[in-house]
């Protein structure tokens, strides 16, 4: 289900946790199932590698492989399987897993917002999340109401299945999955692979949530972006100024119209931010808006959007109260940045997100019902 590019090696990351939940969704099946096929048939490219994580038990483990993977340069599939839960404290969806409680979520299960986070500096176009998940009544509605989402900086495809006392499912999804990259002759284009595995799979059957791909594609620049400087506290211009604060260089290179090399100033502190505080950490938090202030200044609005989505988040999981003025800041950015962006699909996917963060950090009077207002304005195609 990946996208071939070239003669680029493919890389595919397998995780399928199943958690001690009171209704278990039974996935410690599918990884040997999916041990049966090549991996190149896996990703769809001519060569390819995997790596398997069955049953993992700390959140950390699969966020060192999801570093490795998101570094790999070729087209890459993450596969997840298991049961989605919410962190009753701040309302995050998470992949519970094998140490998972109700009570431990915050503790033992994956946030589902790391993914996006690992892989948004990947190139666009290059990255596939295959899901198959459970989730129950209260999770599945969110979902359906699009007060949760699952969406990121990748192409999606998969289900979410209602799991409750009567509805048992099983991962049938994988099931038709795995058996379609047996048996055909040629692989099917991902678009093709999850629309095939869908209808095997029985997805009319009304207890099924089934989320189709939506590639993530940069919109075109935007003449008219109102666009505010990164903060800076330095007031030296020699460079043991500009050594000791690197705003100012970012500030520098970025007037320059040295984009990249602002942005790879702004990654590197964010990522030393994120060895030494963590990655749900106000330090990281701060980074990735100075990315998202870069994102603007390059003219990609829907980029600048979803990094200070990305930030809010991190800040509300880093225990900042949704009234802090930070954590507004990062929405009402996201919001001003949405309003920017002009691709459909593109629109209605931050849009989503957007709307679930409005649900906490309200914002002005009126904010929340401007996101209604216009995913409920897009073209029927987009917002059926």
């Amino acid at each position: 289900m990946g996208i071939t590019t070239g003669d680029q090696s493919g890389y595919a990351l397998l995780v399928a946790a199943e958690a001690p939940m009171r209704y278990p969704y039974p996935v410690s099946d599918l990884l040997p199932q999916l041990a049966t096929i090549p991996p190149a048939r896996l990703v769809g490219t001519p060569h390819a590698s995997a790596v398997q994580l069955a049953s993992p038990h700390d959140p950390h483990t699969i966020l060192t492989n999801l570093r490795t993977a998101a570094a790999v340069e070729g087209p890459l599939l993450v596969y997840i399987a298991g049961q989605l839960v919410v962190d009753h404290r701040q309302h995050l969806l998470h992949l519970a897993l094998a140490r998972t409680t109700a009570r431990t979520v915050r503790y033992t299960a994956l946030p589902w917002h790391w993914i996006g986070a690992e892989l948004q500096r990947r190139p666009l176009g290059t990255t596939t999340v295959v899901a198959d998940l459970a989730a129950d009544t209260d999770v599945w509605q969110a979902l359906i109401h699009q007060e949760q989402s699952l969406a990121g900086p990748f192409a999606l495809y998969g289900a979410v299945q209602l799991q409750d006392r009567r509805h048992r499912p099983g991962p049938s999804y994988t099931n038709a999955l795995t058996h379609i990259l047996r048996t055909a002759p040629t692989r099917p284009s991902a678009e093709q692979l999850h629309h095939q595995a869908a209808r095997a799979a029985a997805v009319e059957d009304a207890a099924t949530l089934w989320l189709g791909g939506q590639a993530v594609e940069q919109a075109a620049p935007h003449p008219d972006v109102d666009v505010p400087a990164p903060r800076t506290e330095a007031t030296s211009t020699t460079a043991a100024a500009v050594e000791k604060d690197p705003h100012l260089a970012i500030r520098d290179a970025s007037r320059a119209g040295r984009h990249g090399e602002a942005a790879a100033i702004a990654a590197s502190y964010e990522q030393a931010a994120l060895r030494a505080h963590g990655a749900q950490s106000v330090e990281v938090a701060h980074w990735i808006e100075v990315r998202a202030f870069l994102a603007l200044q390059e003219g990609a609005p829907d980029r600048a959007c979803q990094l200070w989505l990305q930030a809010a988040v991190v800040r509300l999981t880093a225990d900042q109260p949704e009234h802090h003025p930070e954590v507004a800041e990062a929405v009402d950015r996201a919001h001003g940045a949405w309003h920017h962006v002009s691709d459909p699909s593109q629109l209605r996917q931050l849009g989503i997100e957007l709307l679930s963060l409005r649900t906490r950090v309200p914002g002005k009077s009126g904010a929340r019902a401007d996101v209604q207002r216009r995913l409920a304005h897009l073209p029927r195609a987009v917002n059926p």
